[in-house]
């Protein structure tokens, strides 16, 4: 048994979740902030959606290692939703009845779809999402950060994409930005390849928390003694900050329960509904797969932990919620055991955000881009790349065509290009795998064996067809159907159309039928259809 399930208790590994949870929480907190923003809605629904994510939908999924909170993919849907509605009160009400959707879906156990998606796609998805952080974070690493934290899609808010930003950020980088972004860089380097492996205690406090301690010392000192060197208000993170209890609780939102006979709030909740199922479902699959224990999340209990977390934050005000593969994999890298540090992250989201927001908003973008940088990097892993490669096109092709598809357009459509890919193959290895043909020949006469395979679809008959138009006149050919459980009424259809082609070729034609209970597609005897079709 391996360590992590050793033992069950909520704190057994707190020595592994409380650090990896600080790293989650100083990732989460712009990625909230940036997804909020983007959405044209409240920056403080960001960080409710983030601590329902990380408490509710923690406490209730199984998943050992996922992280919930706000989504990227979902930004563009909240922006229209938010505008068509009208009122974010409005916009909060459809978010209540998506979840209740999903709780719905989940109780179906709707969740067994999440184990439809092929592993190459999954690790795909990975690799893009790598790929992705990479190029999303080179520009906030060097100050410039017109385009908001934790943005996916290929084509940005700020009307550049994730190529051409690079080349905009020449014409507005920040040396201070940079600088930190260095030393950052350096430290987060220096804890992983040589400190961790040297002394326990540098695992207890993790080089992310170093980095970002360190970048708000500097900011500090920077402002009050070389002003030009400090890293300006618009590159740091930006809470929202309350004077007194009462202005952070009017904060809070609640949904316009009046608008619940609006047609257009259920079409909006149905949709939110299934877009943040899907993205959940990924990433539950996708942070499965990164996980060092393999363990398996249950994918019902995890729409209806996703679910209830929608349900919760869209009665207090907050966005809609997933489970999000960035935050998820930064656990995995930190050191995180089991959900524990996914509920403590939200924790600190609460707060954090309540009690010291003022030093919050100290932290430098670039210390954090120089976390998600090393993220990144580790996701693009050469070596599993290769690997993949060396099991062949079958598994490389929808691999390729996956990081492809999620890197230039966005998650779901790219994931649909890379499934679409692994499904043509299982057409093409199915229409190969149709059937065995045996020839042999017995003083210059042709004897021919053709074996059905057990299951025939109406997708194999071209094959089918082709290989009896080969067959060469004055030859005896022979149908065996004997191994096959179940025969696509088309298929049957073509061998009693070929007794006709057999009679004007001179060839002699023996069909070996099944057993009684062998079915065609109608679920019919075999027997029966060739009499019928004849």
């Amino acid at each position: 048994m391996s360590e992590a399930n050793k033992s069950t208790g909520f704190f057994s590994h707190l020595k592994n979740d409380l650090p990896a949870s600080v790293v989650v929480f100083f990732v989460a907190l712009p990625l909230c902030l940036g997804i909020a923003l983007a959405s044209g809605a409240p920056l403080f629904s960001g960080i409710i959606a983030g601590v329902v994510g990380g408490i509710v939908v923690g406490l209730l999924s199984n998943s050992s290692l996922g992280v919930s909170g706000p989504a990227a993919g979902l930004t563009v849907i909240v922006l229209s939703s938010i505008e068509q509605l009208g009122t974010f009160e409005a916009f909060l009400l459809a978010v209540v009845i998506a979840g209740i959707f999903q709780i719905i879906l989940g109780v179906l156990k709707a969740g067994i779809i999440g184990y439809y998606f092929p592993s190459s796609v999954i690790k795909g998805m990975l690799t893009a999402i790598g790929v992705i952080i990479i190029l999303k974070q080179i520009p906030h690493a060097f100050g410039y950060d017109a385009d908001y934290e934790g943005d996916l899609s290929f084509l940005q808010a700020d009307g550049e994409n994730s190529f051409s930003e690079l080349v905009a950020m020449l014409d507005a980088v920040s040396p201070g930005a940079i600088f930190i972004s260095l030393i950052s860089m350096a430290i987060l380097l220096l804890w992983d390849i040589v400190l961790s492996k040297k002394h326990q205690f540098f695992k207890l406090i993790q080089g992310p928390l170093v980095a970002v301690v360190i970048g708000i010392v500097y900011q500090i000192m920077m402002s009050n003694m070389f002003p030009e060197l400090a890293i300006e208000e618009k590159h740091l993170v930006s809470v929202p900050v309350a004077d007194n209890v009462t202005q952070f609780l009017g904060q809070f939102r609640s949904p316009d329960f009046g608008m619940i006979m609006n047609s257009q709030i259920w079409i909006v909740a149905l949709t939110i509904a299934i877009v943040a199922s899907l993205e959940s479902l990924l990433s539950v699959e996708a942070t499965d797969n990164l996980d060092p224990h393999k363990r398996v999340t249950d994918t019902n209990r995890e729409l209806i932990a996703q679910g209830s977390g929608n349900l919760v934050s869209g009665l207090i005000g907050g966005l809609p919620v997933t489970q999000v593969i960035i935050r998820s994999t930064v656990n995995i890298q930190s050191g995180g055991k089991t959900k524990a540090s996914a509920v403590i992250h939200g924790v600190f989201l609460l707060i954090c955000v309540a009690v010291i927001p003022y030093v919050l908003n100290m932290i430098p973008l670039a210390v954090l881009a120089s976390v998600l940088l090393v993220v990144g990097f580790k996701l693009v892993n050469p070596d599993n790349i290769k690997a993949l490669y060396k099991k062949g096109w079958g598994q490389f092709l929808p691999f390729a065509f996956t990081v492809v598809g999620v890197v230039m357009t966005d998650l779901l459509m790219g994931i649909l290009m890379g499934l679409s890919v692994s499904i043509v193959i299982i057409l093409r290895r199915s229409l190969q795998n149709s059937h065995f043909l045996n020839m042999e020949n017995h003083e210059g006469n042709n004897h021919i064996k053709m074996t059905l395979a057990e299951e025939v679809y109406f997708m194999n008959k071209g094959a089918i067809l082709s290989e009896l138009n080969k067959v060469p006149d004055n030859s005896q050919l022979t149908i065996d159907m004997s191994r096959s459980v179940s025969i696509d009424y088309d298929v049957l259809e073509i061998i009693n159309n070929f007794k006709e082609t057999a009679k004007s070729k001179n060839i002699s034609l023996t069909v070996i039928e099944g057993n009684p209970k062998q079915k065609g597609e109608d679920k019919k005897p075999v027997k029966k259809l060739l009499q019928e079709t004849a």
